[in-house]
């Protein structure tokens, strides 16, 4: 019988439960620990809400740590070292670790990134690759250190993204991609059968994190192609939208028309609402205007009693 390693875990949203999971259930892992972010006030009410890998820690009688920063967890950090950890695995953990932790385990520290490392370092790897047109993604596992996702890489694989894949749809294929990812790199581990590749800093970029005003559409400085990927990539946070008759409209779905428009210009033909950009005219086919409910065009053009529009 191959010997289990003592593992932990490191991480928050759901994207992280499915990596999770298969620690949990592993049988070649002792999971010793969840370590996540403190709990925080959400909803209406603003009640405490642990993140879903403490959900899933508790319900599954798994011990937990939560902490708005590990690095500074002195007493917990000489527990962990008790605990003889061979492996952390890191996945949305949201906080950067430093020598005590990455030096801890005796394999050391692994962290997956939904991406095909060195391209996308940061947060928003799964977005950015929509925004950019990009034909394929994938899932990274890289050994930590202390330079942000710049560790030697243990593991990847290819990932086709849909030509109408929304950043929703891709993130949800890739939390279980995630999670294969993490299956085989600890049988890798197992069977002795582990290889390092250095990334190639020549090829580096970045993913910062996404700001709600990434989402406003400018018709009329924009392609075709360039505005359908911030429509795919947002969806459903922070979601794209631009300003009708200066009220917010959100937009969900854009179409290519035949019609013919001047960037920066809005008309209603054949019931539909139809934008210009520069190099296309849009068809606006699923929106919600400020105050309203989400919709299709043509529902919202019957309702408008001034059909004097303005776009910006």
């Amino acid at each position: 019988m191959l010997k289990k390693l003592n593992a932990v875990f490191l991480g928050t949203p759901d994207f992280s439960v499915p990596a999770l999971d298969i620690l949990a259930n592993h049988p070649y892992i002792n999971l010793k620990y969840v370590i996540s972010m403190p709990d925080r006030p959400a909803g209406r009410g603003q009640n405490l809400k642990s993140p879903e890998v403490i959900d899933y820690a508790k319900n599954n009688k798994i011990k937990t740590f939560q902490t708005e920063n590990i690095n500074k967890e002195d007493d917990f950090i000489q527990t962990l070292e008790k605990e003889k950890i061979d492996i952390i695995i890191v996945l949305a953990f949201a906080q950067f670790l430093g020598d005590k932790i990455l030096n801890l385990p005796s394999l050391g520290c692994f962290n997956i990134h939904t991406s095909l490392l060195p391209k996308y370092r940061g947060a928003a790897p799964i977005q950015y690759a929509i925004l950019n047109g990009d034909k394929t993604t994938g899932v990274s596992i890289q050994k930590m250190v202390k330079k942000m996702d710049a560790g030697d890489l243990v593991y990847e694989n290819e990932v086709t993204i849909h030509p109408e894949e929304t950043g929703g749809q891709l993130y949800t294929r890739l939390k279980f991609e995630a999670a294969l990812g993490l299956n085989t790199l600890i049988y890798n581990f197992v069977n002795n059968n582990i290889e390092y590749k250095a990334q190639d800093e020549a090829n580096v970029s970045f993913a910062p994190t996404l700001k709600r005003e990434q989402g406003h559409l400018q018709f009329a400085n924009e392609g075709y192609e360039s505005i359908k990927n911030k429509v795919r990539a947002l969806y459903p946070w922070p979601g794209t939208y631009c300003f009708l008759n200066k009220k917010r409209l959100k937009i969900f779905h854009i179409e290519k028309s035949t019609q013919k428009l001047k960037p920066g210009t809005i008309e209603i033909k054949d019931n539909q609402l139809l934008v210009g950009c520069l190099d296309a005219t849009i068809h606006l086919s699923d929106i919600q205007l400020e105050g309203k409910k989400r919709c299709l065009d043509s529902e919202l053009i019957n309702g408008l009693q001034n059909k004097e529009l303005t776009i910006s």
